[in-house]
């Protein structure tokens, strides 16, 4: 695996050389073509002027912000420069928090820390504070020319796992609906709810769960060129629950039982 970033963590006056990988896959997809009907040829997109209606080459074309309805000023690869933060190459932390007080919504993506050579020390000192303080560091770190905020905490093994959040700014607020905790809600609807996850409960395993979308689209696509005749699964639409002390009751009886530990 290839590092994408290689800087510093800033922890007070302490520099702990470090090297940065992503925590994730690119979006697996099919390479697909936009054709036209008729004939199945590739459509080609052209860049045409509003003013004229005639064909614009790349060379001539600059970028623009609209300051005010049908007014623009040109942003050029300088200007974008002179907005871009300074790039310092450090993971700057600013200070530590809990992790529970971070809402699940901030996080966006992960990274790995990777302590570069002879940062072994350093790094490890920071791992194992973090690990008997349990709490997360909070920091700022300049990739692809943006600043972006993150958590830092210890993974199992040794490693540091980097999280980049989201800014306040970039969360849309909560849709308007009325309060689900007004229902009313018997006891004994509680205990059947309750006992069902139970039983429902156990160890996740990630390594369970694959994304078969992209496989059976390709099947799908060699099977069309084979000629074969292609349909759609029927679509199950979920029943309105009316009595929903026996859908708990039947749910139970169908849901596995977990087996008993031999004492």
């Amino acid at each position: 695996m290839r590092a994408i970033w290689s800087g510093a963590i800033s922890f007070g006056l302490v520099n702990i050389p470090v090297k940065l990988y992503t925590g994730v896959e690119a979006e697996e997809g099919l390479d697909l073509r936009m054709l036209s009907k008729q004939d199945m040829s590739p459509i080609r997109y052209a860049r045409i002027s509003t003013a004229t209606n005639k064909e614009v080459e790349w060379k001539d074309i600059v970028k623009g912000y609209e300051v005010e309805k049908g007014k623009y000023v040109v942003i050029t690869d300088e200007d974008f420069k002179k907005a871009s933060p300074e790039k310092t190459n450090t993971v700057d932390i600013i200070q530590f928090a809990d992790e529970e007080e971070i809402d699940p919504i901030y996080y966006e993506k992960p990274y790995y820390l990777v302590p570069d050579k002879g940062a072994a020390k350093p790094y490890a000192l920071l791992l194992k504070a973090l690990e008997k303080v349990k709490k997360v560091g909070i920091a700022t770190c300049v990739i692809r020319n943006r600043e972006h905020i993150f958590t830092l905490k210890p993974l199992e093994g040794g490693l540091l796992l980097m999280e980049q959040l989201r800014y306040v700014d970039e969360i849309k607020e909560r849709p308007e609906v009325k309060d689900p905790a007004s229902a009313k809600i018997t006891q004994q609807e509680i205990s059947l709810a309750v006992k069902l996850i139970e039983q429902l409960t156990e160890k996740f395993e990630p390594e369970k769960f694959k994304d078969t979308y992209v496989r059976e689209l390709k099947k799908l696509a060699e099977a069309k060129a084979q000629g074969k005749k292609i349909t759609a699964p029927a679509e199950k639409k979920p029943a309105a629950v009316k009595d929903l002390m026996s859908v708990l009751k039947q749910s139970l009886e169908a849901a596995p039982h977990k087996k008993k530990k031999v004492a």
